[in-house]
């Protein structure tokens, strides 16, 4: 187990050094600016664990982390979606589980990320 979760540090640390790289510093004017979905993915790896399998407790730290995300639906929809979420092993169709996991209030229910529904 130890093993796995220092191999994805290091694939989370290896995806932002290459999206760090072909982005250079130009500022993001999408969904999460002025950073990236990508670099706004690294801020989620409390919830890592969470978003590959369903019935894995979400952790106080990932709720929080997904509360201050969530204050930009889109933002979360496409961090959830992006390139370094894909390359640490989420499944989207479980990441979008997360806010309801959290017990977030205020969520946004039924909203389309990316072809799946918010619950």
């Amino acid at each position: 187990m130890e093993c796995s979760r220092k191999y994805s540090w290091f694939v989370l640390f290896l995806a932002m050094f290459i999206v760090g790289t072909k982005c250079g510093h130009v500022e993001s004017k999408g969904e999460c600016a002025p950073s990236t979905p990508d670099r706004e993915a690294f801020k989620m790896m409390p919830c890592m664990s969470a978003s590959k399998d369903e019935e894995y407790p979400v952790s106080q730290r990932c709720c929080d982390q997904v509360r201050k995300l969530g204050q930009s639906t889109s933002c979360l929809c496409a961090v959830m979606l992006s390139k370094t979420a894909e390359l640490v092993g989420s499944k989207p169709q479980i990441a979008i589980t997360i806010p309801k996991r959290c017990n977030i209030v205020e969520r946004p229910v039924g909203y389309n990320c990316g072809g799946y529904i918010l619950p």
